[in-house]
């Protein structure tokens, strides 16, 4: 009986790799541990210790959460909404003027004041779902590429929000519309949100549809899914996503400026690479996106942190964004290797 080289080569064991979640957590921990150690070495006190610098954290990175859920769709679909930011602003604007007090001096429409407080979180959700409705039918019937139509639609509703009051803030919100944006309740809706459409990506017909046409259109559309109707559905999801982040926008600042919103989108886009999520499209998740968010978070207080000028803060985060980029083509070749 002979033997061959084959038989006698030892069998090839594979490593274990950690889960996707557990290593983007990791990365958060040694950040979070990074900024407690310059800390103390450049400022003499400590990050992870001052209750009061973590919660304004969360509260800020809540609302780029929200937007970064709806994004993460999107680009499991294996597209782009560079639009999100734009619509914040929009959606404030004209939500607010349905939100403002019966006694407010300079109402912008005077017969809308006093109105009940559904009324405008109703519009500025219905704002943001035709705007994400837009995007996704100028994406499937004119099969033109997301990111010139999600473009189009970041200046044009940077203009709505600039037109609908000559570029004046709305304010003299009544106090049950603000409540949305006070203390805790940006961050229960963040979390709220994710949590819904992390059981809707993993556990329904939405989510399996989603990422199949990001991982295999062609396939998709073979197997029965209407890629079109679906790719509507989900940019409208991160359209009314991105109004409700507009809402708690105004909520939290009790005014709304034309200018708000302004970069949330690659922030949210940031977060959901960070997180994991693949710009090829098929691959990713929301309790990813969530850890890429507070990591986001987590460097923007870290750099105030250790005063380091806002504009060093925004090559530093486009440095980020670009290596998250370069580890998701590492890990999309790697992947093709096996």
């Amino acid at each position: 009986m002979t033997t061959t080289s084959e038989s006698l080569a030892p069998p090839r064991v594979r490593r274990r790799k950690l889960p996707t979640e557990l290593s983007i957590l990791l990365v958060l921990v040694g950040i979070a541990l990074t900024f407690e150690l310059l800390g103390w070495i450049f400022v003499g006190q400590s990050f992870l210790m001052n209750q009061q610098r973590l919660t304004i954290m969360i509260l800020q990175v809540s609302v780029v959460g929200i937007i970064a859920v709806g994004v993460t769709q999107v680009i499991i679909t294996g597209g782009i909404d560079l639009s999100s930011g734009s619509v914040v602003g929009m959606t404030a604007m004209i939500a607010a003027s349905f939100a403002q007090s019966a006694d407010w001096a300079r109402p912008v429409y005077p017969a809308l004041v006093g109105l009940p407080v559904f009324i405008p979180l109703v519009v500025g959700l219905a704002i943001g779902t035709l705007a994400g409705v837009i995007n996704g039918s100028l994406i499937s019937y004119t099969k033109i590429p997301p990111f010139i139509a999600t473009l189009g639609m970041m200046v044009s509703a940077r203009g709505v929000a600039k037109w609908y009051t000559k570029g004046q803030p709305v304010s003299g919100l009544t106090p049950e519309f603000n409540f949305i944006g006070f203390g805790i309740w940006p961050v229960v809706i963040f979390l709220g949100v994710a949590l819904i459409f992390h059981i809707a990506l993993r556990y329904t017909r939405y989510g399996k549809f989603t990422y199949a046409i990001g991982a295999n259109p062609q396939a998709a559309r073979v197997s029965g899914i209407n890629i079109e109707k679906h790719l509507i559905k989900v940019y409208a999801i991160a359209g009314m996503l991105a109004g409700l982040a507009g809402l708690v926008t105004a909520a939290r600042a009790q005014t709304a400026q034309a200018g708000m919103g302004v970069m949330y989108e690659l922030d949210a886009i940031a977060a959901a690479v960070i997180g994991g999520t693949s710009l090829a499209g098929g691959q990713g998740r929301i309790t990813g996106t969530v850890i890429g968010t507070i990591i986001l978070g987590t460097m923007t207080s870290g750099f105030t942190f250790l005063r380091i000028d806002a504009y060093y803060q925004e090559i530093i985060k486009g440095m980020i964004i670009v290596a998250a980029v370069v580890a998701d083509q590492y890990r999309q070749r790697k992947r093709k290797k096996v």
